[in-house]
């Protein structure tokens, strides 16, 4: 049964955490600075269950584990996920304790360059770990102890729905996640081709957040009611912004040719993964870390990793399924269609009942991907998804090519990893 929880200052937590004071709350969550037997200080966030309607306690309870993994990565430009536990039914999360804020409270003097490519490291780190943030603004990059920036709130990264609304399922108006405000166009109105949520989703909100911290404006115009929104929407459609402001100041203008390449409005022709944003900065001497797939010294077969969606962590055993079936159909788990490699989607319709195509190729021992299934309905007898599939930000046309270990393929919200054991 799930209790309300009212946390008071002073009050211990699993007889480990005790409050000092709380940081904040939302709609379903509540941040409270913590401490230690060893007075270490935390974070911790508090699930609020009891607030939620029971048809829906199960997606977020799911969505919240997939946060605290999330910040299990290890990257000095993420806040990491420190421990988790349950009170009365809701669950928390401890993380590591940002004192000083987000940068909204940073002044125009930072060193933007310097924090730009911390963002940035830390969003390689999730997408090189099959994550898409979703939800990058000034609010989630908190700055810490040693003044590092880095990124936080993965409550849409590790979403089983991380779209920017939720299906209907309680009659009330959709939910929305994500900020209007630094979404890319193809997720705020999603097209064919367009639906499949991919690491250029974060490198056009990283430009708009940029953009915003160097000129205090946001670059498609204002917001403050819903004419704006309408306005706003269609000029970042359409790749109109004020590009005046970054003539202003020689640390805008060093960031012109980084906006101009993230605020793209085709994701196929936007910046496309972290490093390619990194380049047209000056030289860092960050700390990096390799993040690509590792594969065992001893290779027995190969599998498929759920790295994000409704079956988080679910492997498929490619080299055992080869043995049954001479090409391997991956799609939506559907009754109508038979897949050997059938997707759970409850929450979205983003993968099609035949989404994509793996064969084996025995001389070059690893498998190539195709867009799309034979079908014998369809002309030519093959049949396209609606939304694609995609090998990091490349998509599959159904020509296809050879995958690599370590490849991250998305089909809808899910992304898979080929991995070897």
């Amino acid at each position: 049964m799930v209790e309300r929880v009212d946390l008071s200052i002073g009050q211990t937590i699993n007889n480990q955490y005790t409050i000092s004071k709380c940081l904040g709350e939302g709609a379903f969550g509540k941040v409270f600075k913590v401490t230690d037997h060893a007075n270490r200080v935390f974070a911790l966030k508090l699930l609020k269950l009891w607030e939620v309607h029971p048809e829906i306690r199960e997606q977020l309870i799911a969505r919240f584990d997939m946060e605290f993994q999330t910040g299990q990565i290890q990257s000095p430009y993420l806040v990491h996920s420190i421990d988790h536990g349950i009170i009365c039914s809701n669950p928390f999360i401890v993380m590591e304790f940002c004192p000083n804020g987000d940068l909204t409270q940073l002044n125009r003097s930072a060193d933007w360059i310097l924090i730009a490519q911390q963002i940035l490291l830390g969003l390689k780190a999730l997408h090189s770990c099959g994550k898409v943030h979703r939800d990058i603004k000034p609010e989630n990059v908190l700055i810490k102890q040693d003044g590092t920036a880095a990124l936080t709130d993965f409550g849409i990264a590790g979403d089983r729905n991380k779209r920017m609304t939720e299906r209907n399922i309680l009659g009330k108006p959709m939910q929305i996640f994500g900020t209007y405000a630094y979404m890319p166009p193809e997720q705020v109105r999603p097209q064919r081709g367009d639906a499949t949520v991919l690491p250029t989703t974060d490198i056009f909100s990283f430009g708009v957040m940029i953009y915003q911290l160097l000129t205090g404006n946001l670059p498609f115009g204002p917001l403050n009611n819903e004419n704006d929104l309408v306005i706003y929407i269609n000029n970042a459609k359409e790749g109109k912004w004020n590009r005046a402001p970054l003539t202003l100041t020689a640390i805008a203008n060093t960031f012109r040719p980084v906006i101009e390449g993230c605020l793209c409005p085709d994701f196929k022709q936007r910046l496309q993964s972290a490093d390619q944003v990194l380049q047209l900065l000056p030289a860092t001497k960050l700390q990096t870390q390799d993040f690509s797939y590792k594969p065992p010294q001893n290779i027995q077969g190969l599998i498929l990793r759920i790295m994000q969606g409704e079956q988080y962590g679910k492997t498929y055993n490619l080299t055992q399924l080869q043995q049954q079936y001479h090409i391997i159909t991956i799609g939506r788990d559907d009754p109508i269609v038979h897949n050997v490699i059938p997707i759970q989607e409850n929450q979205s319709t983003y993968i099609s009942r035949k989404h994509c195509t793996l064969e084996y190729d025995s001389q070059n021992q690893t498998w190539f991907i195709r867009d799309g299934q034979w079908d014998n309905y369809a002309p030519n007898g093959w049949k396209n998804s609606l939304n694609g599939t995609f090998v990091g930000s490349k998509q599959v046309s159904q020509n296809g090519f050879f995958l690599q270990l370590g490849d991250i393929i998305s089909i809808g919200d899910t992304k898979l990893r080929l991995e070897a054991y």
